[in-house]
C-alpha cells in the first residue's frame, strides 16, 4: 500500500508539472488558434490478464494549434495506473520450485507524442471530431508479493484513434468542455511474475476542459 501511495503522489506531481508547462506555453504564444486540453481519464486494459481492472487514475494533456478551420495539430502527454489484487495461489516458478502468495499488480503507462484532429462540424457550441495520437509509451508493470516485489519496464511505439466533441457554452469559444472515447495500442514487451506481456491494448474515455 505504501508503494501504491507513492505512485499516486508521483502521478499528482507529474500532473502539476505538465499543467504548468502547458499553461506557460499557451500564455507565451497568446494565440487565439492555440487550445489547451486537460482531461481526467478512465482506462481499461484488455487482451492481457495483468492489472486489467478499469481505473480512473489517469490524466491527459493536449496542446493544439488550428492549422485550418477543421484541422488541429499538436502534442499530447498522458499517464495512467491500473491495479489488480490476486488472491493467494501457488505459482510454478520452475520445474522444481513453486511460490504460494497473493499478489498486488500495478501497471503504469506514460504515452506521449503528436496529435491530429479533424472537426466533423464547426458549430457555435458543439464541435464533434475524429483524431489520432502517435508517439511512444513508457510502461512499468510491477507485481508485489509478501514483502517482495518484481517489476519490468520498457519503451514501445504508441498509436491511439479517438472520437469526441468539444462543447462551448459561450459563442466566443474561449473555454469549454471536452469529452472523448479512445482506443490505444502500444508495442511494449514486459516480463512479470506469472506471464510475459507482448503489446498492450487499452480503451477508455476522457472528460475535461478546453481553453
Amino acid at each position: 500500500m505504501k508503494t501504491i501511495n507513492m505512485t499516486i503522489r508521483r502521478m499528482l506531481v507529474l500532473c502539476c508539472l505538465v499543467c504548468g508547462v502547458l499553461v506557460t506555453a499557451k500564455a507565451q504564444w497568446n494565440a487565439r488558434n492555440l487550445s489547451l486540453v486537460i482531461d481526467w481519464q478512465v482506462n481499461a486494459p484488455f487482451s492481457t490478464d495483468f492489472a486489467d481492472k478499469i481505473s480512473g487514475w489517469g490524466m491527459n494533456y493536449e496542446l493544439k494549434y488550428n492549422v485550418t478551420p477543421r484541422w488541429n495539430l499538436g502534442v499530447f502527454a498522458s499517464f495512467h495506473t491500473n491495479h489488480q489484487y490476486v488472491e493467494r495461489q501457488t505459482l510454478p516458478i520452475s520445474s522444481t520450485e513453486s511460490l504460494t502468495t497473493d499478489q498486488q499488480r500495478s501497471a503504469f503507462q506514460v504515452p506521449f507524442g503528436v496529435v491530429a484532429n479533424y472537426n466533423l462540424y464547426n458549430g457555435k457550441h458543439l464541435e464533434p471530431y475524429v483524431g489520432i495520437k502517435a508517439g511512444t509509451m513508457y510502461a512499468r508493470n510491477t507485481t508485489y508479493y509478501g514483502i517482495n516485489g518484481l517489476y519490468d519496464k520498457a519503451w514501445g511505439a504508441y498509436l491511439s484513434p479517438e472520437i469526441g466533441f468539444n462543447i462551448y457554452p459561450c459563442k466566443s469559444k474561449n473555454w469549454g468542455f471536452h469529452v472523448a472515447g479512445y482506443y490505444g495500442y502500444a508495442t511494449n514487451k514486459t516480463y512479470t511474475l506469472t506471464s510475459d506481456i507482448n503489446g498492450q491494448n487499452n480503451a477508455g474515455f476522457r472528460v475535461g476542459v478546453i481553453f
